[in-house]
């Protein structure tokens, strides 16, 4: 545990100093005791999400523990979480964007071990969105640092029993209707004995190698883009003869750029059919970063444009 949070601190964290999302969990707990002992000073940030009886009182004892622990600070952040998209992303949504306005300009670590890792590589398996789906989460996604996914969730839970820490068990993480809780305990214990263990380290490596080919395809993508600017608009005729991964890719980064957000493989395949597969069809519509805000993606004049319909009729459009 001391050695992947020193490697990490080398790497991302030069000066020493860093938060932690401190649930109170096993993984939290012992992150936060590698962090002491390892970083010049930890300041240690509760989220208080309020959605079960105690809540309060769990992020208090966190709180002290991490005092204890020899934090320079602790805070318990206290959320409001909303109803939408499921409760599971709402809580993430409030608990990530309470930790980004308490970091004071840190990073802020984040307890995601090997095993999750895994988890978020089949849930991103089944987006069925390509290689970036199954990427898993990186090691430093300013400001998020996850110096423990090369770690195993049992050795969080050691090295508690070691330092005579009791993580809390949050009722969360063992109820069978979160997907996450049955990918961890029906699925991949069954994925391991089927296919003779080591599947978990397997996925993490998997997800590793795809980021490294993803930032090389990123960033031969991002010299096509540059090529096929036109204004705000791309050339067609420079995107037509390349590879589709690549087009692909600047499709994307142009969207993204041009205030589109969530883009889904459908989103960017009825864009590229207006490339690659033209016969008079209507702009492809996606949904923008702006709350009612629709951009339309259209052929004009040899050139792709980007325009906003403020969800207005949309007069021979196909939705996608």
């Amino acid at each position: 545990m001391r050695h992947a949070v020193r490697d990490w601190l080398g790497r991302y964290a030069p000066l020493g100093v860093v938060a932690i999302g401190l649930s109170g969990g096993a993984d939290s707990l012992a992150l936060t005791a590698a962090a002491v002992a390892e970083a010049d000073a930890v300041d240690a940030l509760v989220v208080d999400h309020r959605l079960q009886d105690g809540s309060a009182a769990v992020a208090a004892e966190a709180a002290a523990v991490a005092m204890r622990s020899g934090c320079r600070t602790a805070r318990v952040l206290t959320v409001e979480v909303g109803r939408a998209g499921g409760m599971e992303a709402a809580a993430r949504r409030a608990r990530y964007a309470a930790l980004d306005e308490a970091r004071d300009g840190l990073p802020v670590l984040l307890g995601h071990t090997l095993d999750d890792q895994a988890e978020t590589v089949l849930l991103g398996l089944a987006r069925g969105s390509g290689g970036r789906s199954i990427q898993g989460m990186t090691e430093f996604a300013e400001p998020w640092g996850r110096p423990l996914l090369g770690v195993r969730r049992a050795v969080t839970r050691q090295l508690c029993a070691d330092l005579g820490l009791t993580p809390w068990e949050d009722p969360h993480n063992s109820a069978p209707e979160f997907t996450r809780v049955r990918l961890r305990s029906e699925v991949l214990p069954l994925l391991e004995e089927v296919l003779g263990g080591g599947v978990a380290a397997a996925l993490a490596r998997t997800a590793a190698q795809l980021r490294e080919d993803g930032a090389a395809l990123d960033a031969v993508a991002d010299n096509l883009l540059e090529e096929a600017r036109d204004g705000n608009g791309l050339v067609l005729e420079t995107l037509t003869t390349a590879e589709p991964a690549l087009r692909r890719r600047v499709i994307r980064a142009w969207l993204l750029g041009g205030g589109a957000k969530s883009l889904t493989d459908s989103n960017l395949r009825a864009v590229e059919s207006l490339i690659t597969d033209w016969h008079g069809q209507g702009g492809v519509a996606v949904a923008g970063s702006v709350t009612g805000t629709r951009l339309v993606a259209a052929r004009e004049h040899g050139r792709l444009i980007l325009g906003s319909d403020h969800g207005e009729s949309d007069r021979g459009r196909h939705h996608h």
